[in-house]
């Protein structure tokens, strides 16, 4: 058993890229660094502010080894882990809009038929379903199956939180792993390099207009949406992204200025989906979708920039390379 095991993890790690290696130590190195920078502060100058870092970092070494494994294991562990992550946004997005007795079929539809037919479209390579299954078939049938109930009262709004909710925690995220679908030339076996070239810039983006905002930051955007995101902070983090995207290059389809500009607008799709989602929490007033990772908030605040940039990012990609 130990043998075999032993023989299938060889297999494991013999057909994964060097590349997607390289890449990892990296990001272990950055958190090695962060942890290391943590402690000092934490024994120099504790209090909550240092604590939120620590519960940060923790949070990140979490996060980082689970979609770790999960592209270790391949395109199927990939797609579910996508789906429960939709799936728990979907819940935390619900959970903030109240929804009434006769949206019960809707929800149940929403979870348990769009989601897994979603991401199986996916793990099918079914291209031509997956893009309209949800904004055609989806968007015409929640609301007909809502009036069935015959529950009226606030119809339209409760259908379009519904439909909003459904369209970004399992439409749009599901454009991450649905990168896993495109036909490069040159770049096969690549696409599982393209999706965490994604998810890296993204969330790099996050922390560095975080970084950038904190220590420079002093013309705020949108005070009223979110009070922490500054110019500075946009321009100094978002520039910075970009540049560690262009450094990435090699592990893409792209030449490095082609990199480079694709981590722009990945940055800025980012910073878009991150305010628009922040306008929708004050509109409810909460601060957070959820409490599930520690320092970070639900798990759509996580994802919250991916539901804007990974749509757009797919499709350039596949009208410019594939």
């Amino acid at each position: 058993m130990i043998d075999t095991a032993v023989q299938w993890f060889q297999t494991l790690v013999h057909r994964t890229p060097e590349a997607f290696w390289q890449v990892m130590g990296g990001v272990l190195a950055l958190l090695l660094v962060a942890s290391a920078i943590a402690a000092v502060l934490r024994r120099r100058s504790p209090g909550a502010t240092v604590d939120n870092l620590v519960a940060r970092i923790n949070a990140w070494w979490a996060m980082v080894a689970v979609l770790g494994a999960c592209f270790l294991l391949g395109k199927i562990a990939t797609l579910v882990l996508f789906a429960a992550a939709s799936f728990l946004a979907l819940r935390e997005f619900v959970t903030l809009t109240p929804t009434r007795r006769g949206d019960h079929l809707v929800l149940v539809l929403c979870f348990y038929v769009a989601i897994p037919l979603q991401y199986f479209l996916i793990g099918i390579d079914w291209y031509g379903l997956f893009v309209m299954c949800i904004p055609v078939y989806g968007f015409l049938l929640l609301p007909a199956v809502s009036a069935l109930a015959g529950d009226t009262e606030g119809f339209l709004e409760r259908n379009t939180k519904i439909q909003w909710g459904l369209m970004l925690t399992v439409y749009c995220i599901s454009y991450a792993p649905a990168l896993l679908l495109l036909d490069i030339p040159g770049y096969e076996n690549g696409n599982l390099l393209l999706l965490l070239y994604l998810l890296l810039v993204v969330q790099l983006s996050d922390v560095l207009q975080y970084v950038f905002g904190k220590l420079f930051g002093k013309h705020r955007l949108a005070p009223s949406v979110s009070p922490s995101k500054t110019v500075e902070g946009l321009l100094g983090g978002g520039i910075s992204a970009a540049g560690v995207g262009a450094a990435l290059w090699w592990i893409t389809p792209f030449t490095p200025l082609q990199s480079g500009l694709l981590s722009l607008l990945i940055v800025l799709c980012g910073f878009l989906g991150g305010l628009a989602l922040s306008a929708v929490k004050r509109s409810l007033g909460a601060k957070d979708w959820g409490q599930m990772i520690e320092g970070h908030g639900g798990m759509l605040d996580r994802l919250d920039s991916v539901t804007f940039a990974a749509p757009i990012f797919f499709h350039v990609v596949r009208y410019a390379f594939a």
